[in-house]
């Protein structure tokens, strides 16, 4: 069963920064896409980075210039960089994996992580 597991959220100040972890685990044939989304109190869900299997990169603008996506073989990472109040949000990272060589790829999701920035 495939697992998309997260860490590194918390508190930190205005202008800190934060390093965002997530691992995939299980058993799978192949991860294509992965990225980072994040939903504050009363807003829908956004993407905020993602990277393709090439390491082809996007960004929201809102973040570009401050956070950076990366991605090792079954793990992508986060750093995000002068951080400001309007970052304050739970971030999900998200994986497109192909369980199978047979299966079909499929979004898995993590459980989400508490990015809080204060004034």
């Amino acid at each position: 069963q495939v697992q998309l597991v997260e860490s590194g959220g918390g508190l930190v100040q205005a202008g800190g920064s934060l390093r965002l972890s997530c691992a995939a685990s299980g058993t799978f044939f192949n991860i294509n896409r992965m990225g980072w989304y994040r939903q504050a109190p009363g807003k829908e869900r956004e993407m905020v980075a993602t990277v393709t299997s090439g390491y082809i990169t996007n960004y929201v603008d809102s973040v570009k210039g401050r956070f950076t996506i990366s991605r090792d073989k079954n793990s992508v990472f986060l750093q995000m960089n002068s951080l400001k109040p309007e970052d304050t949000a739970v971030y999900y990272c998200n994986a497109d994996i192909t369980p199978t060589r047979l299966d079909r790829t499929q979004r898995y999701w993590g459980q989400g992580t508490q990015v809080t920035v204060s004034s």
